[in-house]
């Protein structure tokens, strides 16, 4: 049995059904309201050198590169689960089928569970088979 958190297939695992979602990194928008309140509030006689402007904005570039590889390898590790059994929890619920398909429905991956078509989010899924 695959064990799933946060969005990534860990491996071969029993689950308990705990688990929390954690948000630990900087979004790009962090980023930029933290180097756009660093250029404000910069001492004008020792303005920011551009070498180090120059660093901040490719630490930028790598952030951005590095949020688009990882939904990238969500979507493609959503997409491996179809025709396999998924049990997730959601507020009404447990809710149990075969993933049918997956759809990227109000700004997340959600899968789409058993023949009614129920809309699961990948984060909410604690068990394939």
């Amino acid at each position: 049995m695959n064990t799933i958190e946060n969005g990534g297939i860990l491996g071969t695992t029993a689950n308990s059904g705990n688990y929390t979602t954690k948000k630990s990194a900087l979004s790009k928008d962090d980023f930029l309201k933290l180097l756009i309140t660093e250029l404000k509030f910069q001492n004008p006689l020792e303005p920011l050198e551009s070498k180090e402007y120059i660093a901040q904005l490719a630490t930028f570039s790598t952030l951005e590169q590095l949020q688009n590889l990882n939904e990238q390898i969500s979507t493609m590790s959503a997409i491996s689960l179809i025709g396999k059994n998924a049990k997730a929890a959601d507020e009404k619920g447990y809710v149990s089928g075969v993933v049918k398909g997956v759809s990227f429905a109000q700004g997340e991956l959600k899968l789409i569970l058993g023949d009614e078509g129920r809309l699961v989010s990948l984060k909410d899924v604690f068990e394939i088979s």
